[in-house]
């Protein structure tokens, strides 16, 4: 499904503060002899925007602000009878529980007294187990890439995915040992996952934020609060840079090039292989109306040319005119040939033809026929990437306030095959990737101890990869094999031949591909302060529709063993495999009917948590999850099955969830979640929990799990 939102605007009632980071700030008012002191006037005052929100403690002297936007922050506290208590600045984190109390002494409310070390350094109100990474340490530390999300190596029990691969996949991890696809990603509070399962995209996030533009991000690795789910890794909750009063410039470069690096070990016949990188941007935010509308902006673009040795095993000049060295028979006669070479009469208009557009071996080849690593290149590579943001915050009233985010990233790469020409063609060749990012949210207090929440976003991702050589002329056209679909989406040039020994030639068989998911995802949540209880309750619903090209070989593949020309009794020889190419008996034939799939899916989610200050000390976090998430079905009920019981297949019709995907739905989530921190001393806080997670999206190599729950306890 293709859905255009050129324009995008939610107006919701939201409350002073606000930034949907799930952070809070809370407390205990006492006074000189630590009796606590009931309805005493508590302000909590934003040193970036200027803007105040004032609450008043309870019965118990406790008083508490809800959702609070990261940033730095002083509070005070003031009664009649009583000095005026201030609190030193202090940093509010992503989704964090932050404790500041403060002592008020007897005097005149004109004065003001300075509390020092009024905020905790310990987080002694929740249970989860979390590490925030600020902005300081994402500018700061270095980055080859630039990728943010790379820092949540710095968190215990993580450990890099795909390690080994040259490439790798941005912010692809292993938590606590579990999939990198178990992790959950939330920027400002909303869905940030990417559902292409595919490489294409090659990000398990939709948004890639530059760390220029990272506010700070949170990684939750156990014990997480009712509020969050379809996570069994980590959930990592990344918050955007705000704008402030101050009006705050950042401008970068950074640069790699060819002749800053070392020649490496192996010395290429062409030079020193090309390196050169250049990534650069700009971070713009402030006002826009004091106290009142801030924006904040930020792009980066990345511009990679890269030449790295690349070798092929290509056919000699012998070899192409069919001199092999060995006894051969003819596939079609089954009677020998005169002498060791395949007669030129016999040699097919398709294999001259592929032959004839293959460059000649540079280099002296290894094995018995030559050909061994017999080709060098040192083709380039490109990697054009332009990505970028902006937002807008604004505070209606001391109640209301909202934003809205945009955010897009556009890559086209060009990653060179092994063999350049007509008759090479191989890698992912061009690799796209358009993602856009529509997010909104706000909230609304409805009295001091409670507020209602809505967000909502939407997330589409175009990513996919076409052949080098699509461009060419269909391959009815040119080599005269018929039968290939002529959709453009599929294009042209020389279908996959695999000759067995030698690199294979033509396209890449799995080429195209693509997968285009997009989300929508809106949420509602509702808080409420009962004394002793934080409660927060809420609703999630999560519609993911699909495109999906990934059958293969669309274009078709031709593979050659040797099967057809080696005579009985002979030792096998890649000889063999190269003359049945020249023959045209390929051993294998393989071809996928081009169809675009229209996968859907739909999930709700509810849940209760409940944050019991039960003393001084201790605090329990309980809390309660259900999960919907139906089984993908196809928009147009091509699915299948096959039910052994009755040795029989099943197909998707219109009717029930089961009748789409033929896969009977599991409704019997429930994730209790139960935690508990115990304050020893001011420098130690012990925290324990259990809870179950489940995980509705995974695909496991060609085969889509659902509901698959992993239980964690910590202590």
């Amino acid at each position: 499904m293709k859905l255009n939102l050129p324009f995008f605007l939610l107006l919701s009632a939201t409350m002073a503060l606000a930034q949907f980071d799930s952070a809070a700030v809370l407390g205990t008012v006492r006074d000189s002899t630590g009796a606590t002191v009931a309805e005493a006037g508590v302000h909590l005052e934003s040193l970036g925007t200027g803007v105040t929100v004032s609450t008043t403690s309870d019965a118990e002297g406790n008083y508490q602000f809800l959702n609070i936007r990261i940033g730095q922050y002083r509070v005070s506290a003031a009664k009649s009878g009583f000095k005026t208590a201030n609190s030193d600045t202090f940093a509010v984190t992503v989704a964090a529980r932050q404790r500041v109390d403060l002592n008020l002494q007897v005097g005149e409310i004109t004065e003001t007294v300075t509390v020092t070390e009024a905020a905790a350094l310990l987080e002694t109100d929740t249970s989860s187990r979390s590490t925030v990474v600020g902005n300081k340490q994402i500018v700061d530390l270095p980055l080859n890439g630039r990728s943010y999300a790379d820092l949540t190596l710095l968190v215990p029990g993580t450990t890099q995915a795909l390690r080994g691969s040259l490439a790798g996949r941005d912010a692809s991890y292993h938590v606590n040992g579990l999939r990198s696809s178990y992790n959950n990603f939330t920027l400002d509070g909303i869905e940030n996952n990417a559902y292409g399962t595919s490489n294409q995209g090659f990000s398990n996030q939709v948004v890639q934020l530059s760390p220029d533009a990272v506010g700070e991000f949170r990684v939750t690795t156990n014990n997480f609060s009712a509020e969050y789910g379809r996570a069994g890794g980590a959930v990592i909750n990344a918050s955007l840079r705000s704008g402030t009063n101050d009006f705050h410039v950042t401008l970068w470069e950074f640069l790699r090039n060819t002749k800053l690096n070392a020649q490496g070990f192996f010395k290429p016949q062409f030079g020193k292989p090309v390196l050169i990188q250049n990534q650069f941007g700009a971070a713009v935010g402030g006002r826009i109306i004091r106290n009142k509308t801030f924006f904040f902006a930020d792009y980066e673009g990345f511009r990679r040319t890269e030449k790295s040795l690349r070798f092929a095993d290509l056919p000699t000049a012998d070899l192409r005119a069919g001199q092999l060295g060995v006894a051969l028979v003819d596939p079609f006669s089954g009677q020998p040939f005169s002498g060791t070479a395949v007669p030129a009469s016999r040699i097919t208009p398709f294999a001259s033809r592929v032959l004839a557009d293959l460059p000649a071996p540079n280099r002296p080849g290894s094995g018995a026929l030559g050909v061994g690593l017999n080709y060098e290149s040192l083709p380039a590579q490109t990697t054009p990437d332009n990505k970028g943001d902006i937002k807008v915050d604004h505070y209606f009233t001391s109640r209301l306030n909202a934003f809205f985010r945009y955010s897009r990233r556009e890559t086209n790469a060009f990653a060179p095959p092994n063999i350049p020409g007509p008759s090479g063609g191989g890698g992912n060749g061009n690799t796209f990737v358009y993602n856009k990012s529509y997010a909104g949210a706000a909230t609304y207090s409805l009295s001091a101890i409670s507020l209602l929440e809505f967000r909502f976003g939407v997330t589409l991702t175009d990513a996919g990869k076409t052949p080098v050589n699509a461009a060419e002329p269909h391959i009815e056209e040119t080599y005269g094999i018929r039968g290939i679909p002529k959709d453009p989406r599929i294009g042209g040039g020389l279908n996959t031949q695999g000759i067995n020994g030698f690199t294979e030639l033509g396209r890449q068989s799995s080429n195209p591909q693509f997968q285009n998911p997009t989300v929508v995802n809106p949420r509602f949540n509702y808080s409420h302060i009962l004394g002793r209880h934080s409660l927060k309750t809420g609703y999630e619903y999560q519609a993911i529709n699909t495109e999906i090209n990934d059958l293969a070989p669309v274009y078709g593949r031709h593979a050659y063993a040797g099967a057809f020309s080696r005579p009985a009794g002979a030792a096998a020889s890649n000889a063999y495999n190269f003359a049945d190419f020249l023959l045209g008996a390929p051993s294998t034939v393989e071809k996928s009917t081009f169809v675009v799939l229209d996968y859907r899916q739909r999930m709700h989610f509810f849940y209760l948590q409940d944050d019991f200050k039960v003393n001084q000390k201790l605090t329990l976090n309980l809390g309660a999850r259900y999960e919907f998430a139906t089984p993908q079905w196809d928009a147009m009920n091509r699915i299948g099955n096959y039910d052994p019981s009755t040795n029989s297949l099943l197909f998707a019709k219109d009717g029930s969830i089961y009748d789409r995907s033929l896969i009977d739905p599991d409704r019997n989530n429930f994730a209790p979640r139960i935690g508990l921190a115990y304050q020893l001393s001011p420098k130690t806080v012990v925290r324990s929990g259990y809870g179950v997670s489940y995980v509705h999206f995974n695909r496991m190599g060609a085969k889509t799990c659902w509901d698959s729950p992993d239980r964690s306890f910590s202590g």
